[in-house]
């Protein structure tokens, strides 16, 4: 897949935040599931996690051993990866960890990913594009044809994934 039991070390990153406590990311290898609750907060139908879960590199911020955030992220081409999901515990948003995973995302796929994707739904589009990223493309009914139940954003149904891009060469 994308790495083995020694990675673990290289994309290890560990740095202090504005309170001086320590912020930490690192790949998830095993047990992946055992983060659903924060994956579901993203994405809010396990059978569509389960499409993408095991083929991913998934990724934890945690804040001196507390989990805060997780991430997942598919290779979809040869130089093309896309955040499928990436979740942050509602007690600590708005706190950057988000965009720390994002800049993150960046640094490790640099040099082998020319595009970085991410398909969401209207409310989340503001922080993609403070990170970045612009629009890219939209599937229509997206929504409605591959989930099992109504997806509701804001009091309004979602029906298309919005996608966005991030050149990495830039």
């Amino acid at each position: 897949m994308f790495g083995s039991i020694p990675i673990r070390i290289i994309f290890a990153i560990q740095t202090r935040s504005n309170s001086n406590e320590m912020i930490s990311i690192q790949p998830v290898l095993h047990n992946k599931k055992q983060y659903l609750d924060l994956l579901l907060l993203a994405d809010e139908q396990e059978t569509m996690i389960d499409r993408y879960l095991e083929r991913g590199e998934m990724f934890v911020l945690s804040e001196d051993g507390s989990i805060r955030a997780s991430c997942v992220v598919t290779r979809e081409a040869e130089d093309v990866f896309e955040i499928k999901n990436i979740a942050v515990y509602p007690q600590f948003q708005r706190r950057g960890y988000g965009k720390k995973l994002i800049q993150y995302l960046f640094g490790h796929y640099a040099g082998r990913c020319r595009t970085m994707l991410v398909g969401n739904s209207p409310l989340a589009i503001p922080f993609y594009e403070n990170c970045g990223f612009t629009y890219s493309h939209r599937i229509p009914d997206f929504f409605t044809d591959n989930y099992d139940h109504p997806i509701y954003e804001a009091g309004k149904q979602l029906k298309d994934m919005v996608y966005l891009k991030h050149n990495m060469d830039e």
